[in-house]
């Protein structure tokens, strides 16, 4: 097995391979931070799916080439925003309905292209399947190249635009009391989603691209309350979701990529969901037995006063004042001698 690990590294192309899709996971963690802080982690889904028909008509137009492939994902991408935002705004419908709507449409659509372009004489052996889940083994240098370098340029532009996004998710009246163009900065949030996503769809697949954007910031949000040391918790839960899927993927025989980078990312939600200091599962329910402790304390005492001041007092009455069972009685008896309550 570690010989395996180890041969990796052997190849040239897969060494690419491995680090551009760490490209990738880094990008995508930092664009999901500001998408989930801006509650639009449902855009991003629905810009995945509305990608499909976008690489279909790329591969009638030019063939198997991954800049048509890109640019065409792209297109319906924005398509797919400025779709969302016309019936939000046009309508009474609300934007999840509105995603759901335009999600599934354009999913079809994706769904009856592909099946066309199987069908088809020409097509049947056009690999688009990979697409759907992705499969970064079968990346090339220049595919890499590409991937790499819309990823980095996704990174620098939240660096280059960090402190304009933060204010407009927290704060965007006062962003443009400042005279800061929101709708301008919005635009340019939306542009790094969907160029991530296009970015993505051979190394990830279409469907779950979604997710490599959304799930390290979730975890990421689980360890702190500051958005700039979540956006690097992001970026390093990224990084090692695409970094491991792209290997594990590379070692197994015709398993996806993009399932696989899921399932990894998703194992880190999980351990900080569970495992996180201030927000985890086992630290909530910590502190809420803690609670409950010092809240049954202060009722011991209350009961202790109250049964002081009675003509008759004992450790009967004292219980029955406190209405608790013999074994938590007994507990918080013993913690009243121990502190000098009783004499």
């Amino acid at each position: 097995m570690i010989q395996e690990w180890l041969s990796l590294f052997e190849s040239p192309n897969l060494r690419w391979v491995l680090f551009g899709t760490m490209f990738l996971g880094i990008a995508s963690g930092v664009i999901g931070s500001f998408v989930l802080l801006r509650k639009e982690s449902l855009v991003g889904e629905a810009m995945s799916h509305a990608a499909l028909p976008g690489v279909c008509l790329g591969f009638l137009v030019a063939g198997r080439e991954l800049p048509a492939l890109m640019i065409g994902a792209g297109i319906f991408g924005f398509v797919t925003l400025w779709c969302i935002r016309v019936i939000h705004t046009q309508t009474k419908l609300k934007q999840d309905t509105a995603i759901g709507l335009i999600l599934s449409v354009f999913f079809g659509l994706g769904i009856v292209l592909l099946t066309m372009i199987t069908n088809s004489a020409s097509g049947n052996k056009s690999g688009l399947d990979s697409y759907i889940f992705g499969q970064a083994a079968s990346m090339v240098q220049i595919d890499v190249w590409m991937m790499s370098g819309v990823a980095v340029l996704v990174i620098l532009s939240a660096l280059l635009f960090f402190k304009e996004w933060k204010l407009v998710i927290f704060d965007p009246l006062f962003a443009g009391g400042l005279g800061w163009k929101t709708k301008s900065l919005s635009s340019i949030l939306s542009l790094s989603i969907v160029m991530i996503v296009t970015a993505g769809i051979q190394a990830v697949g279409i469907i779950l691209m979604s997710a490599l954007i959304i799930t390290p910031a979730i975890a990421a949000r689980y360890w702190t309350d500051r958005l700039g040391i979540m956006v690097i918790l992001s970026a390093v839960i990224g990084a090692f979701s695409g970094f491991s899927g792209a290997a594990l993927s590379a070692v197994g025989t015709g398993i996806p990529t993009g399932p696989v980078v899921v399932l990894i990312a998703t194992a880190v939600f999980l351990l900080s969901f569970l495992f996180a200091p201030k927000r985890g599962k086992l630290a909530r329910i910590i502190e809420h037995r803690q609670f409950r402790r010092q809240w049954k304390k202060q009722q011991a005492i209350q009961a202790l006063d109250l049964v002081s001041e009675a003509a008759e007092s004992s450790y009967a009455s004292w219980q029955k004042e406190l209405g608790a069972e013999s074994r938590e009685a007994r507990r918080l008896w013993n913690w009243l001698k121990k502190n000098r309550y009783l004499t």
